[in-house]
């Protein structure tokens, strides 16, 4: 089963039971993935099909796990901003179902599901990363002081390597380093407070460089950390590197990881196979794959930098509109930004990676846009416009139950 992330429990009967429907909802799920990715790959979601299970070839009805409306807005708002390229994928950061998934090419140049592909710079958004490395391993808090010299998005080796304190030096909280993403101060602090084995053990705990067993393709996310403190690592550190790369379905699941009290799931499409002509259900997806990657403390923590991102960082402004709505006062929000020049597809590219949530509900989205030469939108717009679509209907129930309570 290679590595499959799994809570394994004491052997008694019922973890015995629990194992093995796991195990069995596991085999389908490769099956799925075997017989029907191609559909996924083509952005296809046919309701009949075939499936072929232990010799036996059965005329099946399938049930996806996609929100029709959200998955209509997601397809809409690429076709409406063209971005040369863009791809748009949300989870339900607890349940891992599926939300959405939308894949948009100006010219056919992939022909192929964007969302599940690892062909973008990971950029910034490995300063997630770095964040969890730094506060779950080494303990800090995202009030510490960084003291480092240079610009804000320049990373030189002279400043970054150089632990020289001058008149010219600036200090700054990791909070605000991670919201306003300052690649030097996350070098530094990098250097100061980690190992690079540190950094490699939360890049694989992320699920960098390992296979997502879920229900559909999708692209090993690539991560190469040095094995000696470098000016190297400090790129890494700081996703100042067009080397690391990620797919935005892996982007969703790190920041399920944050909103998800530090526990990672892994997304599926297919809610129920069922017999065509019977009706007999062949599967019905109950078991979560979940993977911890930091303690529930610690995500409290990350999710606080993630917050500050959008309250007064680099995606404040496309916010702005849903931070100063009433109606959307109680949601919790965090994101992460990234920009840096993609060779394959050629072109500017810019993430978006973050999560929504309220009493009854966490999402995690990724969005990420390729440009040859002119934005036409914003990652971070297409991250809360989709926000706003996936939680007006829970702040329309609330009001309408507030009305009903006064009457």
């Amino acid at each position: 089963m290679g590595n499959v992330a799994w809570k394994w429990f004491q052997d008694s009967t019922p973890e015995r039971e629990a194992r093995q429907q796991f195990k069995e909802e596991y085999a389908f799920k490769e099956e799925f993935r075997k017989q029907w990715g191609s559909n996924i790959q083509a952005m296809s979601f046919p309701t009949e099909a075939q499936l072929d299970y232990r010799g036996s070839n059965k005329d099946v009805r399938i049930q996806y796990t996609l929100d029709s409306n959200l998955q209509m807005k997601a397809e809409k708002l690429l076709k409406s901003y063209k971005p040369d390229y863009g791809a748009i994928f949300v989870m339900d950061a607890e349940s891992g179902r599926v939300l959405a998934m939308a894949s948009f090419e100006k010219e056919p140049d992939f022909n192929s599901n964007l969302s599940l592909m690892s062909v973008y710079p990971a950029a910034s958004i490995f300063k997630v990363v770095t964040a969890t490395a730094v506060v779950d391993h080494a303990g800090v808090s995202p009030a510490h002081i960084i003291k480092f010299n240079g610009g804000n998005y320049t990373l030189f080796k002279k400043n970054v390597m150089s632990d020289r304190i001058n008149r010219w030096t600036r200090r700054i909280t990791l909070r605000d380093a991670f919201a306003r993403s300052i690649n030097t101060a996350f070098g530094r602090i990098a250097l100061e407070e980690l190992e690079p084995r540190d950094l490699s053990e939360y890049a694989d705990r992320y699920f960098f460089n390992r296979e997502i067993q879920t229900d559909f393709p999708v692209e090993m996310s690539l991560a190469t950390i040095p094995s000696e403190k470098s000016f190297e690592l400090t790129q890494v550190a700081s996703g100042y590197n067009r080397f690391n790369r990620l797919s935005p379905v892996h982007g969703a699941m790190i920041a399920s990881a944050v909103i998800n009290d530090g526990v990672m799931t892994t997304p599926y499409i297919y809610q129920k196979i069922e017999e065509r002509d019977s009706g007999n259900v062949i599967f019905e997806s109950k078991v979560v794959d979940q993977h911890r990657v930091m303690s529930d403390r610690s995500s409290i923590k990350v999710a606080e930098m993630m917050g500050a991102t959008i309250k007064s960082g680099t995606s404040r402004r496309s916010f702005r509109p849903l931070t100063r709505d009433r109606k959307f006062r109680e949601l919790e929000m965090g994101g992460k930004t990234g920009h840096f020049t993609g060779e394959n597809p050629k072109g500017k590219v810019d993430w978006f990676v973050g999560f929504a949530s309220n009493d009854d509900q966490k999402i995690a989205l990724a969005a990420v846009t390729v440009s040859k030469k002119y934005w036409t939108v914003k990652s971070a717009h297409l991250g809360q416009t989709l926000f706003r679509e996936y939680f007006k209907q829970p702040v329309l129930d609330r009001k309408l139950s507030s009305v009903s309570k006064k009457n």
